[in-house]
């Protein structure tokens, strides 16, 4: 008896921290591509911008 209680309590142990496990993988990948999503988004912002302000002064350097 005394090892199936060793048992259980092993499975229970198991499942806590593969649950843990899983969550903090989770977090870390979706940190990750919220991460990449921000540095993409940020180089189209930064060229779109440039290319905003860019003209103007070509114009100007033209003439």
């Amino acid at each position: 008896m005394s090892r199936t209680v060793w048992t259980v309590l092993g499975v229970i142990a198991a499942v806590v921290i593969a649950w843990v496990l899983v969550d903090v993988v989770f977090s870390v990948v979706w940190f990750l591509v919220k991460a990449v999503i921000v540095l993409i988004v940020a180089a189209v912002v930064f060229f779109v911008l440039r290319a905003l302000v860019r003209p103007s002064d070509r114009d100007s350097v033209g003439r």
